[in-house]
Formats: structure tokens, sequence, C-alpha cells
């Protein structure tokens, strides 16, 4: 590894890592404000949302193109996926696109098969690469849409609204427990995907690097837990493909296609495993 692909480790404050651990500092306000079900139910609803939107809309739809829709619903996916603070969609997709084509090479952000569980898990995301400006080549498909990037330049503004919106609403039980545990819940689900997911499980597919199938994932990760289905079809919305794998995600996006408001599913059918790829 040359020095430009080297990875620098070290801890880099911008007002993105800020926001990151402030959110984890208020989430453990929890201990101190008094709660009742309707701030478990907001906390429960803004996480199943968020996830939706980041499972469905940031990975299938805008990093894989597994499905169709309208621009209206384009820039909802995008905004809404946008309050989980993991930055804007054009540097999620970038990043992510990234990851699929060097999985596991020295040019991977977050292996943990190199680099371990600590860094792919949540390491990089405190890191100068965290904060790195994003290949434009990765995302031209997306730059077209000037809503998009202009969500993306001002990816802070989606979860502070939200945050103003769970304290406007519901004081600050909303505000702790509906958006500040919340967003902390659905950070460790959605990262659970870089480190667990190419760390512990089962491989039925040789797809060349580290993914595996986490089945005790499923309910937390709405199905990105079939991580090693996904990179043999990395473009199929449904990623548990059997009918035993649980996968939420899709199963909402067929309600949705039913509704008219997503088309094309892109489904991938069972193909025979890899004996190599067994584990």
């Amino acid at each position: 590894m040359n020095n430009t692909q080297a990875l620098d480790k070290r801890f880099h404050l911008t007002w993105g890592t800020t926001l990151f651990i402030a959110i984890h500092i208020g989430a453990l306000l929890v201990f101190v404000v008094t709660v009742n079900w309707i701030g478990i139910c907001l906390m429960l609803a803004l996480f199943m949302i968020r996830m939706f939107a980041i499972t469905a809309g940031f990975h299938r739809y805008f990093a894989h193109h597994s499905f169709k829709t309208n621009r209206v619903v384009q820039f909802c996916l995008a905004f809404v996926g946008g309050t989980a603070a993991q930055k804007g969609v054009l540097w999620w997709v970038a990043h992510h696109r990234h990851h699929h084509i060097h999985s596991d090479t020295d040019q991977d952000i977050h292996s943990a098969k190199r680099e371990g569980f600590y860094w792919s898990h949540i390491g990089w995301m405190l890191s100068r690469e965290y904060h790195a400006t994003y290949n434009p080549k990765m995302v031209k498909d997306l730059l077209k849409y000037p809503e998009l990037v202009w969500l993306d330049r001002n990816h802070l503004l989606p979860p502070i609204l939200l945050a103003i919106a769970c304290y406007a609403g519901f004081g600050w039980m909303g505000l702790i427990w509906g958006f500040f545990l919340g967003t902390v819940l659905l950070y460790h689900a959605t990262f659970a995907v870089n480190s667990f997911c190419h760390m512990f499980g089962t491989r039925r597919y040789q797809t060349g690097e580290s993914s595996r199938n986490t089945w005790w994932l499923s309910i937390f990760t709405f199905g990105e837990n079939w991580h090693n289905n996904h990179h043999h079809a990395p473009k199929s919305a449904r990623h548990g493909l059997y009918w035993w794998e649980l996968d939420l995600t899709y199963y909402g996006l067929k309600i949705l296609s039913f509704m008219g408001i997503v088309r094309e599913l892109k489904v991938s059918v069972v193909s025979k495993a890899s004996p190599a790829g067994q584990s």
C-alpha cells in the first residue's frame, strides 16, 4: 500500500463527527429523562422509518438501482435517509460503491478482514478518511439531480430538523428517546453490516471477499444481514433469497410496488451455492 492509498486513522473533528459524538452523548440522557409508551413508540417508529429509508433508499435504490420510482419519492427517500445523520446520499452511495469494487483490498475503507472489528464498525467514521470528499465518478448518475446535490451539500439539515420536530412535539423525552436514542440504535444496526456481517455467519456463495449471512441480525437490519447474498447479487432488491430469510425491506418494497409507488423490482433467483463458499 502506498501513501496515497493508506488510510489516515487519526481522529478528525468536523461538524459531522461532532454531531455524531453529540448524538451518542445525548442518548445517555435516557437514564435521567422519564419515558412513557409514547416515547418508546416514537423511538421505534423513527428507527423503522429511517432504517427503511437507508436500506431501501440509500442502499438498494440509490447505490444499486434495484428498483425504479419517480423523482418525488426519490427525494423523499434521500431526505428521510438523511435524517439518520449518516451524511448525504451522494457521500453514502459513493463510499458504498467503492466498498463493493474494492472489498477486502487495501483500498477498502472499512474492511473488517484487514482492519478488524472496531475499525470496520465505527473507527473509519471518526477518521480523516470519513471526512474525505467522495469520488464524483462513483455517483455521476446521481449528480444530474440538483435536489440530491443540494441535500448532500446540506446533509446536517435533515437530522437537525428532525431533532427540532421531536423536541417541539414531545419535549425532552421526544428529543432524547425519539431522536438521540433512535439515531444511535440506527447507527449501530447499519454499521453492523460492515463489521458483524463480514466476520460472523455463513457463506453460501464464493464472492471473493469476506461477506457473510448473519441470521440473528435480520430484525435489526431489515434484511441487510444477508450480506453474502447481497455481494453475490448486488442489484437484487431482495437480499433474503429463501422464504425463511427475513427481509423486511423487501417486504416493504413489495407493498409499495402493489401501491404503484415503486416499480420494476429486480429480484435475483436462487443459484447453486459454490461448495468453496461454505463455512
